[in-house]
């Protein structure tokens, strides 16, 4: 039996600590050409529902997209099961040549363990089994056995959230030693961090290509970023955006665009420039963010993708190193799955999508 589905308005999303499944992030994919629908699901909860974006690929085919959600889920033990018979309901309100619906899981992670085996690195302690092997379990018990780990997680699989109860003395007592320690030296030398506006998005954007070109990842254009500045607001589920840049002898080094939503203060993006690295801005700026979302009554701040152990080959492991100095929980995530409704179409998909990431430089 399938799940039923039924279709609201974006506006009438319910609260959520989730940024993903608001109002606003709906507003904001909206402005960027995606097709936004919202649907109420009555299971497992009575006040669960659901953003659902959709967008045209090449050659008469789309893919829908469900950012973080649905927030509330069932036992991992029936995680496919539940997810097939949302997925057929969906299916029937999406474009007919829609290839996949992706789904960016909340939900915790059963299949990360502990790593048992000696001959490997015993700094991770944990590990996450091989996809086709995180396939059968998430299919177990399906019909159709249509449910495929994506080839890359399209947002956050894990991340590390800092709890924002307390003092900020208390916050800081909570972090590590050297990042407490850079936090000052950051302001020893000189360095001030504001809260900006959108009319500073340029100058963000210019430190954004100097991460990018230093980091080696392909950037989006910037128009990604002045869409979240340019959404109505308002609606059930809406997100408080702040933005904050940090600045040494004139120059902007560093800055960072944060959307509280709920309880949560989520870092969207961030960026530093290659000039005045030794003065700690990144620190600097994630600190005041942090306190500015304190001052605002959130709880938690999520500081986004980390490596999920400290694996020094991890593509993440720096942002790991960086960010557990602050503090905190890490979070565990599914991670981003598809279920396959065209299996033609949906193999050159990955195909194409496989290609891209052997492509990316490490």
């Amino acid at each position: 039996m399938n799940i039923l589905l039924n279709p609201k308005p974006v506006q009438e999303l319910y609260d959520t600590d989730i940024v993903y499944q608001t109002t606003f992030w709906g507003q904001v994919k909206q402005r960027l050409g995606w097709n936004v629908m919202a649907f109420d699901v009555p299971f497992p909860r009575a006040d669960a529902d659901v953003l659902v974006l959709e967008r045209s690929l090449v050659a008469d085919s789309a893919i829908a997209h469900v950012p973080q959600g649905p927030e509330y889920g069932p036992a991992p033990e029936a995680y496919g099961r539940f997810l097939e018979r949302l997925s057929a309901s969906m299916a029937e309100h999406l474009h007919p040549d829609t290839v996949c619906i992706r789904y960016d899981l909340p939900w915790p992670d059963p299949s990360l363990v502990a790593d048992a085996d000696p001959s490997s690195d015993s700094r991770t302690g944990l590990r996450r089994p091989p996809d086709r092997l995180r396939e059968l379990r998430m299919n177990i018990g399906t019909e159709g056995w249509n449910l495929r780990k994506a080839p890359m997680d399209s947002i956050v699989a894990d991340s590390l959230v800092v709890d924002l109860t307390g003092t900020p003395e208390e916050i800081l007592t909570r972090m590590k030693p050297k990042t407490r320690y850079n936090i000052a030296l950051a302001a020893r030398r000189g360095v001030e961090v504001h809260t900006a506006s959108a009319a500073a998005l340029p100058d963000f954007y210019d430190l954004y290509l100097q991460t990018a070109r230093r980091n080696g990842f392909a950037p989006c254009g910037d128009r990604h970023f002045s869409s979240l500045f340019q959404v109505p607001g308002g609606g059930r589920s809406p997100a408080e955006l702040s933005f904050h840049l940090a600045v040494a002898e004139g120059e902007i080094i560093a800055g960072t665009i944060v959307a509280g939503a709920g309880r949560t203060a989520t870092f969207l993006f961030g960026a530093s420039g290659n000039r005045f690295r030794n003065r700690m801005g990144s620190c600097a700026v994630h600190w005041h963010a942090m306190l500015a979302a304190r001052a605002a009554g959130y709880e938690n701040y999520d500081m986004g993708a980390i490596a999920p152990y400290p694996d020094e080959g991890h593509p993440f492991f720096g942002m790991y190193r960086f960010k557990t100095g602050f503090g905190g929980r890490m979070v565990h995530r599914v991670g981003t799955w598809d279920y396959v409704l065209r299996p033609d179409a949906y193999a050159h998909l990955r195909n194409m999508e496989m290609m891209n990431r052997a492509l990316r430089p490490d």
